[in-house]
């Protein structure tokens, strides 16, 4: 990797010797006005290149006072690996030998699934890994993230999404962790790790978005407004970016495009700086969600002009503008001539950034190694990361005994629109489903974002090596395997239908893959923008899977999906349910693993499976007045639970537990409630089991849920072995927000329970809380542990 040679007479700031405030506090003296606003914005790579070479014409005035951050070398082009590590050179030499100060930029790419380029490996969509129920795999697949972004020469990845999901209306629940705050900050904390290392010179800063709330919008609808209650909102939605502030030594955050209770979140001084800043100690830097700060002013009619826009944005605390500098550009400098903006406001924004610059090292090595950058981006253990991931994503919604498919199985039909095409198990922010939003606009000559389209968009660069579910089952039950589309994901046209049934009706069992296809153009049907009304299967789905039903032959429905689908007729009739999810470049094969028994599924859904979209929002952790235990419990037309509850999945064995309960009777605030329970694979293959421990507080001063998650564990078992599992987890883990929204452990009462969801439990007994002896008052935790003998 190629570094910048020190010269003895170099200023303070260039010494890496000197302490990190030092030299942030040397530069900033040295910077113009003019200077620290380009700190504060961001170009898109088409502004600045054409194709794999830097446009000097076009790029030399965005450069010239110096730029924070480049957007997507790789995400928003057609570069290959090598292309993009030598373009990214290209771009720093400019800043580095060309400006005044030197100052590099830092290169931000899309990480939903991946590192969101062409040729980089596709994961499964955050949702499967929440379904894994396996905060190491988040961070084994950050750090595949982080080697492959510093291959290329980039320096912050826009993950992790931390929102908190109970509406599966929401586009964007695929990219999401689920609806338990303490799963998806477990997740999300892992990430984190993985994506940022141990130092950060060789690591990734992470961004955890969209601060706060966003995934509970009014109606499920995208930027629509979130309408959360003060206490709900600190214990659940704040709660996992706390998390990641908190332990894992998170270095930016990203705001939410919606509104809290009339104020825009980028807009939000108590959101981002008198909680995230100065309650909680947040260090890093806060982005901007692409162009929010512009609608402050278009959008939610707040400010009346660009320059009021900046002005309010960066007074809440909220420090670079991307993916390109419009408000922070001339508005800004307006903003400051005419005081609606202090100097030392726009000094704390450029402290933070420089700071990040100089934590990541980009001073001493803004360059990256080219010719090690396409070998990176393809290494063999990054796809075996995706396999098992896919592996381990799949839940085994239900099954009536007709899975696994057997070695003797005979004929086999295998129909659906996903079938078929392997585009379609990839999430939205993955790089084919990128370049066709591109090309979409491009086609349709419209520009909703103010974006400029690159010239060479193409289809054809969006090409990823993946076999689809009718390959990988053909590969391992041969000429048994027949196929019919029957129908499109979500077109209107029965055409197919004839073909479909009639194959249904000849074999001894269908294996139907349906569901969704995500991304953001209009022929998607999950991923940002593409929000439902309901959740029954997309277009003519649903009519197709009834008509196979009523053929008599057993039906096996594999989802692959971007969030809870399918009407509960159709679950409820299937031979079997195989939630997929969208599993990227090594799904086929997974599910193909699940179907023939290879692999036993042991996912767990991390959000409730509702049964249908009308008695939206429900999960796990409601109150007891949550309309669950009135004295009718139910709807008139539905019954009032999940189709599938939290936690939820089954398995090719059986699993039992015994023996749970509560090591000690007694905690004070500053020990540990330790739990034991003992799981027995009682079937007759090998087998994974997700333990999970839930508690409940029967009184308190303020009404509390009727379980609440606070451990668990994935464990694999043999036949017939046992194995004992031990919570820790720290009473300042059971906490809440009294009535004047200070964050309490009241002694008491606290009931414990083990499961293997959160509707099939074991009582556990109950802990008393009580003060600690010394006096020292509880402290919020985050961490807990478990262990398995």
């Amino acid at each position: 990797m190629s570094t910048v040679t020190l010269d003895s007479a170099l200023p303070l700031y260039r010494d890496p010797a000197r302490p990190i405030e030092e030299r942030v506090e040397d530069l900033l003296g040295r910077m113009t006005t003019i200077e620290k606003a380009a700190q504060l914005g961001s170009a898109w790579v088409f502004q600045l290149a054409e194709g794999p070479d830097l446009d000097e014409e076009r790029a030399a005035p965005l450069l010239a006072g110096g730029l924070g951050q480049v957007t997507r070398v790789c995400g928003a082009s057609s570069l290959r690996p090598r292309e993009a590590a030598r373009l990214t050179n290209t771009i720093q030499r400019f800043l580095v030998e060309r400006t005044r100060l030197g100052i590099p930029a830092i290169v931000h790419e899309e990480i939903c699934s991946g590192l969101m380029a062409r040729g980089a490996t596709v994961f499964p969509q955050a949702i499967g890994l929440a379904s894994t129920w396996d905060p190491d795999l988040a961070e084994a697949l950050a750090d595949a993230v982080r080697l492959q972004m510093r291959a290329i020469g980039a320096h912050q990845g826009l993950s992790p999404v931390l929102d908190v999901c109970r509406d599966p209306r929401w586009g964007r629940t695929e990219e999401t962790f689920g609806e338990d705050p303490h799963l998806v900050a477990r997740m999300g904390v892992s990430f984190v790790r993985g994506l940022q290392g141990a130092d950060l010179r060789h690591g990734v800063i992470a961004t955890a978005k969209h601060f706060v709330g966003y995934g509970a919008s009014e109606g499920g609808l995208n930027w629509a407004p979130a309408h959360i209650p003060a206490r709900e909102l600190r214990e659940v939605h704040l709660h996992p970016f706390e998390a990641v502030v908190r332990t894992a030594g998170l270095r930016s955050l990203m705001n939410g495009y919606h509104e809290l209770d009339g104020v825009p979140c980028a807009a939000d001084r108590s959101l981002l700086t008198e909680i995230l800043r100065d309650q909680w100690g947040f260090e890093g830097v806060v982005v901007a969600d692409y162009f929010s700060i512009r609608q402050l002013a278009d959008y939610h009619r707040l400010a009346t002009s660009a320059a009021d826009a900046a002005a309010r944005a960066m007074s809440a605390g909220l420090d670079v503008e991307l993916p390109s500098t419009d408000c922070y550009g001339a508005p800004l400098l307006r903003a400051l001539e005419t005081g609606l903006i202090g100097r030392e406001e726009l000094d704390t924004a450029v402290r933070r950034v420089l700071r990040a610059k100089f934590e990541l090292g980009l001073f001493e090595q803004p360059f990256t190694d080219v010719d090690g950058a396409a070998e990176v981006s393809t290494l063999p253990r990054h796809r075996e990361l995706a396999r098992r991931i896919a592996q381990r994503s799949l839940v085994l919604l239900r099954n009536d005994g007709v899975l696994p498919l057997a070695a003797g199985t005979g004929s086999i039909a295998v129909i659906g629109p996903n079938a078929h095409q392997a585009r379609h198990l990839f999430g939205d922010y993955t790089y084919p489903a990128h370049v066709e939003s591109l090309t979409e606009m491009q086609e349709r000559g419209r520009n909703l974002v103010s974006m400029p389209i690159p010239d060479d968009t193409d289809l054809g660069v969006a090409a990823v090596e993946a076999a689809t579910v009718l390959d990988a089952l053909r590969g391992r039950f041969g000429a048994r395997v027949a196929f019919a589309p029957g129908c499109d994901v979500n077109g209107a046209s029965w055409d197919g239908f004839e073909e479909a049934i009639a194959l249904a009706a000849s074999v001894d069992v269908a294996v139907m893959v349906m569901g969704d296809k995500a991304g953001l153009t209009d022929d998607c049907t999950s991923g940002e923008s593409r929000d439902r009304a309901s959740l029954d299967l997309p277009g003519v789905q649903e009519e197709l899977v009834r008509a196979v039903i009523a053929t008599g032959t057993p039906v096996v429905l594999v989802l692959v999906s971007g969030r809870p689908a399918g009407s509960a007729w159709i679950h409820e009739r299937c031979a079997a349910a195989l939630m997929a999810w969208l599993p990227g470049q090594e799904g086929a094969g997974a599910i193909a693993d699940a179907l023939a028994g290879e692999l036993n599924p042991g996912g767990k859904l991390p959000i409730s499976y509702p049964r249908t979209a009308g008695q939206i929002p429900v999960f796990y952790g409601h109150k007891v007045s949550g309309g669950r235990s009135h004295w009718k419990h139910d709807y008139v037309d539905s019954r009032a639970g999940p189709l599938y509850p939290f936690g939820h999945g089954l398995s090719y064995t059986t699993f039992a537990l015994s023996g749970a309960s509560a090591r000690a009777a007694r905690v004070t605030w500053s020990e540990c409630v330790s739990v034991e329970v003992t799981v027995t694979n009682t079937g007759d293959r090998a087998g994974d089991e997700v333990v999970q421990l839930y508690v409940r507080r029967p009184r308190a001063s303020v009404t509390r849920p009727v379980l609440e998650l606070k451990g668990f564990i994935r464990i694999g078992l043999e036949p017939g072995r046992s194995r004992t599992v031990i919570f820790d987890v720290p009473a300042g883990q059971l906490g809440f927000y009294d009535r004047e929204l200070s964050y309490v452990v009241e002694p008491g009462v606290i009931d414990l329970f083990c499961g293997t969801s959160s509707d099939d439990l074991v009582p556990a007994g109950s802990v008393t809380v009580v003060p600690d002896p010394s006096g020292r008052p509880p402290v919020k935790a985050f961490d807990g542990s478990a262990t398995a003998g």
